[in-house]
């Protein structure tokens, strides 16, 4: 329960100091997409190629990525499925 909410003012905090890191900037340069505090930020309006790019692209090798709408990280489901799938793999071969 702490720990939730503890969870909930994080992000309200990095969500807050991302709009006002954009905010901040002349309106010419504004993105409403980067990172703050290292956590990546996209507030633009979400397209099917960045859903596709960010929960599932096969060509990025990372398991996680920029989140298409709001603050944090998605999961590349084209990277997690092989993996758990290893894993299952190593751990039904016998000993």
């Amino acid at each position: 329960m702490r720990l939730g909410r503890l969870l909930r003012a994080a992000i309200l905090f990095l969500t807050l100091a991302a709009v006002a890191q954009e905010l901040n900037k002349p309106e010419g340069e504004r993105r409403w997409h980067g990172r703050i505090a290292g956590v990546p930020y996209d507030f633009r309006f979400p397209t099917p190629k960045r859903f596709r790019d960010a929960y599932w692209n096969p060509n990025n090798p990372h398991l996680f990525t920029d989140r298409v709408v709001g603050i944090g990280w998605a999961v590349n489901f084209a990277q997690l499925i092989p993996r758990l799938q290893e894993g299952y793999r190593r751990l039904a071969e016998p000993s």
